[in-house]
């Protein structure tokens, strides 16, 4: 069971966009909200983050870092028995990968929860760091696993970049339930951001536009604009390249 916890009207927004999403996740509400019907009011953060650490699979909450830090703290042991945590602002902006991070899952839980509510995943995990290519696919509905895999292959040798070095997979938010795509991005060991339609139609990088993208799905490019736009300081390496039906282009993030 995922805990999602929040003090606010505007966290509690959040929290139920993600319980709609996140399947036996359980929604706790300050009861100054106030919690609605199905949702767990709670008085003290300490005494709730007591109860659930020793037996909740991951915890989200909603609302300040500072706030986590200081609930969770007296009862952190070990990144390999910790429940992983990760921290939502209530606007819904980021998702911040706080403790358990690689071993313990948070990251992943980042992502979840950046994909489902459009949030930023924050990773701050070091060997996660040091992963600078970010790899944007588009492709046609029903494609295959094996298929993107071989695709997502063919430019990466093309550009002489390995897979170890691969961040993030991204694509456009209409793809978040292509079975084909998360079980690729599953067995390449690669997490997958979607990112929303809104934000690349509203982006004013330098891309190829895609007629067909654009006629099928009211996008002027998906494997471009998402490559871009899943990583900061980024720039293409590979544009579209087109195997088999799959587009995928490479971006770079530049960093510090």
């Amino acid at each position: 069971m995922t805990a999602l916890i929040t003090f606010s009207e505007a966290g509690a927004s959040v929290g139920r966009m993600l319980a709609d999403e996140m399947p036996g996740a359980v929604l706790y509400i300050h009861e100054s909200a106030p919690p609605r019907a199905g949702e767990i009011p709670f008085q003290r953060i300490a005494l709730l983050i007591k109860e659930l650490f020793p037996t909740t699979d991951g915890i989200v909450l909603i609302g300040p870092c500072g706030v986590a830090i200081r609930a969770i703290a007296p009862h952190i042991h070990s990144k390999h028995t910790d429940p992983p945590v990760v921290v939502v602002d209530a606007g819904g902006r980021y998702a911040v990968s706080l403790i358990g991070g690689h071993e313990g899952g948070a990251n992943n839980l980042a992502f979840t929860v950046g994909n489902i509510i459009g949030a930023e995943p924050v990773i701050t995990t070091t060997t996660e760091a040091v992963k600078v290519y970010i790899i944007g696919i588009g492709c046609r509905k029903g494609v295959n696993a094996d298929t993107i895999i071989e695709a997502v292959n063919f430019s990466l040798q093309k550009a002489g970049v390995q897979l170890k070095q691969v961040r993030v997979l991204s694509t456009a938010d209409i793809k978040k339930h292509e079975k084909g795509l998360i079980e690729a991005a599953y067995l390449l060991g690669t997490p997958i951001r979607f990112i929303p339609s809104d934000e690349i139609r509203a982006c004013t990088r330098n891309f190829s536009m895609s007629c067909i993208a654009q006629k099928q799905v009211n996008l002027p490019a998906v494997a471009e604009p998402a490559a871009l736009l899943a990583g900061r300081r980024t720039s293409l390496i590979q544009g579209k390249t087109v195997h088999r039906g799959v587009t995928v282009a490479i971006a770079r993030e530049n960093c510090i």
